[in-house]
């Protein structure tokens, strides 16, 4: 390094690009393999539905409905992002690919339809949008058509969730891919540099690091309650049920705001802990004041009280001291651009 005058960040620079252009050459040469695969396969299922055609008595057409491919996640298995979620900036890489002339949906999905027989390194998340062409269609990012023409797609990884900041690896396949696809569509790229995305991911995980705080309410009975009787109770406040049938649900216009731990149903309840995970509920919802309300009715209804997690009685300094704590929280969340509640903190904390 030093022969070369090169410092350590500079050389560090040098290696990561080298490995993306070999990436980039070893997902090209499986790409193209992939394609070639795919391609015969296309072609043998079409003699083949050539050869089952029926005649003319049994029907004009046939009646099966195409499967589309979808494209969400590196693994290539189910998304485990919801539809309604869309790509943000503030939590994503984002890689540009615009096209001198527009481009159909059908044309883009079958070259990402190729790219499951290419092994992926990871499970990152990832996704992909296009600008619609369509001089008739409000011109907006959406979720690949095959119907539909593109002007511009936008790929995407999420830098960071609850697992960590993504690591080099992972960045590396997806920087591979996107690249990949600009030489396949014949497309410009616009490709922020690696070391600005990997800062990125850190400086996002620290924040959500600081950020992801789970609040807990203990309410500690006098005597033991009666397992119906306090599902009664529950159910009365107006909890749902878990699907394991061990927990409480608590929620507010369609949302889930604060469950409470797994209890044995079959055994006398002698504590309940209502728990909150306040990066996944707005701040307009009060929470914390609401979860607090339920534990005191709680206790009055089956003679309890609200106790730290040392037993110790709850005072109304501590329920002060935690709205504050909250206050700067919530706080923390927005100056970092993912309010509480909001999907894009729906993503980043799962």
């Amino acid at each position: 390094m030093t022969a070369l005058g090169l410092s350590d960040l500079q050389f560090a620079l040098a290696v990561i690009g080298l490995l993306i252009l070999i990436s980039v050459a070893i997902m090209n040469f499986k790409y193209a393999r992939a394609r070639r695969k795919a391609k015969a396969a296309g072609e043998y299922a079409s003699d083949d539905r050539f050869a089952k055609e029926p005649s003319l008595g049994q029907g004009f057409a046939e009646t099966g409905e195409r499967a589309e491919p979808t494209f969400g996640d590196i693994s290539f298995s189910a998304p485990s992002i919801p539809d309604s979620f869309s790509i943000d900036p503030r939590i994503d890489c984002v890689i540009t690919l615009r096209f001198d002339e527009s481009i159909s949906g059908a044309e883009i999905l079958d070259e990402i339809n190729a790219w499951n027989e290419v092994p992926a390194t990871s499970a990152a998340r990832w996704m992909c949008e296009g600008l619609n062409a369509d001089v008739d269609a409000a011109e907006d990012w959406e979720a690949l058509r095959p119907e539909a023409s593109y002007s511009e797609l936008q790929l995407a990884i999420q830098l960071a969730s609850r697992r960590g900041p993504i690591g080099v690896l992972e960045l590396s396949d997806f920087c591979s891919r996107a690249q990949a696809l600009a030489e396949t569509l014949g497309s410009q790229i616009d490709m922020p540099s690696v070391n600005t995305m990997l800062e990125s991911a850190k400086e996002l995980d620290t924040m959500a690091a600081e950020s992801d705080i789970q609040l807990s309410i203990n309410v500690l009975f006098d005597e033991a309650t009666p397992g119906a009787n306090f599902d009664a109770l529950m159910r009365q406040r107006g909890f749902r049920l878990s699907r394991n049938g061990r927990a409480y649900e608590f929620f507010s216009n369609g949302a889930l705001i604060f469950t409470s731990s797994e209890i044995n149903p079959n055994a006398p309840i002698k504590q309940v802990t209502l728990l909150l995970e306040v990066p996944l509920v707005s701040h307009e919802e009060r929470a914390f004041e609401r979860m607090l309300g339920e534990g005191i009715e709680i206790a009055q209804a089956a003679n309890g009280r609200l106790v730290d997690d040392n037993g110790i009685n709850l005072t109304e300094a501590a329920v002060i001291s935690i709205r504050q704590h909250l206050d700067g929280l919530y706080a923390n969340l927005e100056k970092g651009g993912v309010p509480a509640g909001s999907s894009t903190a729906s993503r980043l904390f799962s």
